[in-house]
């Protein structure tokens, strides 16, 4: 079995010492260009890679942000995901994702390996509803911000959406385009998200002097194709069925879209779609969805910057402000609403 290449094999093959090649790998220009040559030959050769651990533990700073979402099977959090990798990575950081699977005892573990791997700081869509992940995880003292989720109750940063003006933009339209009566595609009632999207639609409703009761929400465990198509078939099984239908996410809506395409349903003359998020595959979808475009680069980006901003006033002695950025959403119309009514 190959051994690992140390430090001490590297100055024993350039016959020089220890700190030389420390010196060579960490202030190169101390080092004289004959001998700093001698020393990054026998690093080739040898195929030397400095341990990143080590070096951690003697600067007492990771050079890792972590990052755990939702679900990284939805667009959405890939695109949260590029945005914070690319702030990092011109801090000169990388990014450690991780995927929770709207589970909290995923999440919880998730945690606890952030914490054994001393990251930089974490980036955080919490699934735990009790919120007692996050407060075992703020004992380690690791700095982390809080993605597309508001910091309630909380003193820490928060980058998020205006989940209740996207729940309303959603429905006002579908109210403005003649519909009476819409189903919401819920997901799970635990997350603030599709509560405050429920919210939103309530709002819209009040707005045009309707009933709540014109709102009927189909709630699923999770938010995925297979769970939209789920519900897609329960809503065809609905006596006076619903004209319209608003899901919490653009997954959801695209299973929706699959059950009713199974069903000899067309959308969107005999049931118009509304999806939340506007990822790619909205607008690639057998009818183009309408859906409630989230900033979801720029959001991932921002959480990011404010890490970032944190771990340096920890360094620098600078205080730093705790910020709760709400970024608004847009209303992205396309043909999966546009029946006649």
């Amino acid at each position: 079995m190959a051994q690992s290449v140390g430090i001490k094999d590297v100055a024993r093959a350039a016959g020089v010492s220890v700190g030389t090649v420390s010196n060579v790998i960490n202030r190169p220009d101390s080092v004289a260009t004959e001998t700093r040559a001698r020393v990054l030959s026998a690093i080739d050769r040898l195929g030397y890679v400095r341990s990143e651990s080590a070096r951690q533990l003697r600067a007492g700073r990771s050079r890792i942000m972590g990052l755990l979402v939702l679900d990284m099977g939805n667009p959405f959090f890939v695109d949260v995901a590029r945005g914070a990798e690319r702030a990092a990575r011109e801090d000169g950081l990388g990014v450690m994702v991780c995927n929770s699977a709207q589970s909290a005892s995923e999440e919880a573990e998730y945690l606890s390996l952030f914490a054994e791997q001393r990251v930089r700081g974490v980036l955080l869509t919490p699934t735990d509803a009790s919120g007692r992940n996050i407060d075992s995880f703020r004992r380690h003292g690791i700095p982390f911000v809080l993605v597309d989720r508001v910091a309630e109750g909380t003193t820490e940063c928060s980058v998020s959406v205006d989940d209740v003006a996207g729940g309303a933009l959603a429905v006002r339209h579908l109210v403005d385009a003649g519909h009476r009566s819409i189903a919401y595609v819920s997901g799970p009632p635990g997350l603030n998200q599709v509560r405050d999207r429920r919210t939103g639609a309530m709002n819209a409703l009040a707005e045009a002097g309707l009933d709540p009761e014109r709102l009927r929400e189909l709630p699923t465990e999770r938010l995925d194709v297979a769970a939209g198509r789920d519900a897609g078939a329960r809503l065809l099984g609905l006596a006076n069925r619903p004209t319209a239908v608003f899901c919490a996410n653009d997954l959801l809506a695209l299973g929706v879209l699959q059950a009713m395409y199974a069903a000899g349903v067309t959308v969107p003359d005999d049931l118009a779609i509304v999806g939340y998020d506007d990822i790619e595959f909205a607008a690639a979808a057998a009818v183009p969805l309408t859906s409630v475009r989230q900033p979801a680069v720029t959001m991932g980006a921002l959480a990011a910057e404010l890490l970032l901003e944190e771990t340096e006033a920890e360094t620098t002695g600078k205080r730093h402000e705790h910020r709760r950025v709400v970024l608004q959403p847009e209303l992205v119309v396309r043909r999966s609403s546009l029946g006649a009514r």
